[in-house]
């Protein structure tokens, strides 16, 4: 199960995406799993997140060069501001999520919850 798309955040949305491209069963990445939340590990990171009052969250994805820095149309205060001097100093570039990766991330779950920034690169 890919553990970046539990979380409840358009989860369905995603889990029709990734079902459409094949990803119907466990597999490495791209699946979704049976519900938001049922990954332990999961979990652990949403409980933990809800446990302590984080002000800004930064995540490394394990793909590309790219921080997206931003979840549907959720643009938090300063999450653009904070991307390009993230990008600046890694050398990483600033894009928009892709709309097939847009949904049911942790990334896409703390925006739409807490409405601050959050970068994933």
């Amino acid at each position: 199960m890919d553990l970046n798309l539990q979380f409840p955040a358009s989860w369905e949305q995603a889990k029709e995406i990734k079902f459409e491209q094949g990803f119907t069963k466990p597999a490495p990445r791209d699946f979704v799993g049976s519900a938001p939340l049922v990954a332990p590990e999961s979990i652990a990171l949403y409980n933990f997140t809800l446990a302590h009052n984080f002000r800004l969250i930064l995540a490394y994805h394990t793909q590309g060069r790219t921080i997206y820095w931003r979840y549907l149309d959720f643009l938090p205060a300063g999450s653009y501001y904070i991307g390009i001097q993230f990008a600046i100093s890694s050398g990483y570039s600033l894009e928009d999520t892709p709309y097939a990766s847009s949904f049911a991330g942790y990334k896409d779950w703390f925006i739409q919850t807490y409405n601050l920034p959050r970068l994933y690169y």
